[in-house]
């Protein structure tokens, strides 16, 4: 077993994994996961640069990662920046502080790298390489099934604060896309006027956000063929607050919601109640992130235009992902 430390630092969160991993048994042995809102990519789709207190943010869920770090002894530490990063003219910035901090610079990658780290994470347990092969009940929403009859190729759909990740394979990745659209991103582009965010927005504001999304999945279909995939595999925070209000949870559990199941009639009756909220109603559902508060609504949106565009009649949902991605590629 090698002790490893993963960071995933994107638009919206900045998330930390430490585990003990054992490439000859594909056994991923969780310690401490956990995930900070900071909002790196505060106005940077309109400004092009990090704004400092959106650093300050992120620096000091560095200084806390840092101590779980030493606390566990973790032997190697791969920090990964997605999106906002990638887009920042002031990113040495970025730079600085994370090494200063943590020991290692921040490997901003590109997408096609966060899409590969994304995949691997997500599916090493669906193609039964996970702990021995054992196969994992899934949860809710697909009559009970394992999750080991899930049939490929697999569409793995990672929805970020700035960016989604496109990836079609089978056991191993086919084809990848990232393309500039997510929660953050669609929210400060189209719900948010003087400063504010819209709050239900306007029919036009959520037309003006899905002909975006539309465009988006057109790039990504250039390259990636999604309608191809036969399992619908998605991940990250919009996707799993979706699934936790879907199963009723009074709580977030994780455990409940990895692997959950959940039909396209729920994704779209929740995505449309989420759109015609008030901030305090999206709020007072017990599952919900403060942080996600605001920007939940363009997440759900831009999971429900892809169940659309391929026809998919569930989501299965994983919380493991590009973390679990990165943890395996220094294993």
């Amino acid at each position: 077993m090698t002790r490893v430390a993963a960071i995933d630092c994107g638009t919206n969160s900045i998330r930390l994994l430490v585990a003990d991993a054992d490439p000859r048994t594909g056994e991923l042995v969780e310690l401490d996961r956990r995930m900070t809102i900071v909002r790196l990519g505060q106005g940077v789709d309109r400004t092009g640069r990090l704004a400092p207190e959106a650093l300050e943010r992120t620096f000091a869920a560095c200084r806390e990662y840092a101590a779980i770090i030493k606390e566990h002894g973790a032997e190697r530490l791969r920090f990964v920046a997605t999106s906002a990063s990638r887009d920042a003219e002031n990113r040495d910035e970025f730079v600085r502080g994370v090494l200063d901090i943590l020991g290692v610079e921040p490997e901003v990658i590109s997408g096609d790298q966060e899409a590969e780290f994304s995949f691997t994470g997500a599916t090493k347990e669906l193609t039964g390489q996970n702990q021995g092969g054992a196969e994992r009940p899934s949860n809710e929403g697909g009559g009970g099934r394992r999750a080991g009859d899930l049939a490929k190729p697999f569409l793995v759909v990672d929805i970020g604060g700035g960016s989604t990740e496109f990836v079609v394979g089978d056991d191993h990745v086919r084809a990848a896309r990232s393309v500039d659209v997510g929660c953050v991103r669609m929210t400060e582009r189209h719900l948010v006027r003087d400063g504010v965010v819209t709050d239900p927005p306007t029919e036009e504001q959520i037309a003006a956000m899905r002909a975006d999304i539309e465009a988006a999945l057109d790039l990504a279909e250039e390259t990636v063929p999604l309608r191809e995939a036969h399992t619908l595999v998605g991940l990250a925070g919009s996707v799993t607050t979706v699934a936790a209000i879907a199963l009723g949870l009074d709580a977030y559990d994780s455990t409940k919601i990895h692997h959950s199941r959940i039909a396209y009639e729920r994704v779209k009756g929740i995505t449309d109640a989420l759109l015609r909220a008030t901030h305090e109603q999206r709020a007072a559902h017990p599952v919900m992130h403060p942080g996600r508060v605001d920007v939940i609504g363009a997440g759900a949106l831009v999971l429900l235009a892809i169940m659309e565009r391929i026809d998919a009649h569930e989501v299965v949902v994983s919380e493991h992902d590009i973390l679990d991605g990165i943890a395996w590629s220094i294993a």
